[in-house]
């Protein structure tokens, strides 16, 4: 038995079509459930990676149990059922990449040495080299279609290479640790653009600074600065292709106090300086002052 409502229409993931090829969909997924929600299952039609932009959701599959934050990216193999829930949060927002399962198999050939290739874990932790393509791939999404077709299969040949060295990871992490380090990924999702200490995070997770460290970093891949690092990057990413504005503006927007600091990050995660990146997409006039 239990006390958690079977999943309603409105807390079911709300989809909004962006674009489409001959070998893949991308879309926009929003869902509001919560905790008094059951998870909903569900079956993958194609191979699936979706980049979690906002929320924290527990994800079971083929391949074994994950809890996916913000810069996480969510893999599904084709044909085999899955179920999402919240247990710890309400709502997640992500962009989802369905890819054709032959298509899919051409450049697992190429890039994972085998065209049977399948996921072998639940999902990747943030990366900087990911970072760029995801950011570039939810930009160009909102601009040119050819841009979204040159960008879907270099995403792919860098998430196989990773994924491949993935599978070999496990991970043992207690249920009141998933939702200490759930809470603390919300407060720095919430307040990516204020001064956060470990401190805080701790407290928020209720667990002392040493132990919310390690158990952090088993969790999500990386440290918690590192992680609001990336969130910031990306932040910071997607306003400079999206929208008007100073430069410096934007950086700052994003929780950037020194515009120096910041164009060696972004040169060093995105490949290019902020100026050539809004040049790249093209679609606002570069200013810094």
């Amino acid at each position: 038995m239990t006390d958690r409502m079977p999943p309603s229409t409105d807390s079911l993931p709300r989809r909004r079509p962006i674009s489409t090829g001959r070998d893949w969909r991308l879309a926009e997924y929003v869902c509001e459930a919560g905790p008094e929600d059951r998870p909903f299952e569900e079956r993958h039609d194609g191979v699936l990676v979706a980049a979690v932009l906002s929320g924290t959701f527990s994800y079971h599959a083929d391949t074994g149990r994950g809890v996916l934050f913000p810069g996480s990216l969510m893999l599904g193999n084709h044909g085999t059922c899955y179920a999402c829930g919240h247990e710890h949060s309400r709502g997640d927002h992500c962009l989802a990449l369905h890819i054709a399962p032959d298509y899919f198999e051409e450049l697992a050939a190429s890039g994972a040495g085998s065209a049977q290739y399948r996921f072998g874990a639940t999902h990747l932790p943030p990366r900087p080299g990911i970072l760029r393509q995801v950011a570039g791939l939810e930009a160009s999404a909102r601009e040119d279609r050819l841009a979204v077709d040159e960008a879907v299969p270099l995403l792919l040949e860098s998430l196989l290479a990773r994924s491949c060295g993935a599978a070999k990871r496990t991970q043992k992490v207690s249920p009141a640790d998933y939702r200490r380090v759930a809470r603390a990924v919300a407060l720095l999702e919430g307040s990516y653009a204020a001064t956060i200490d470990l401190e805080g995070l701790a407290s928020e997770a209720a667990t002392s600074k040493y132990h919310f460290l390690r158990v952090f970093r088993r969790v999500v891949g990386m440290t918690p600065y590192q992680y609001l690092l990336q969130l910031r990057l990306r932040h910071a990413a997607v306003a400079l292709a999206t929208r008007p504005g100073r430069i410096l503006d934007l950086v700052m927007e994003s929780g950037f106090g020194d515009l120096s600091g910041f164009n060696q990050r972004f040169r060093a995660s995105f490949g290019l300086t902020p100026r050539a990146w809004r040049a790249y997409h093209g679609r606002f006039k570069d200013k810094l002052r």
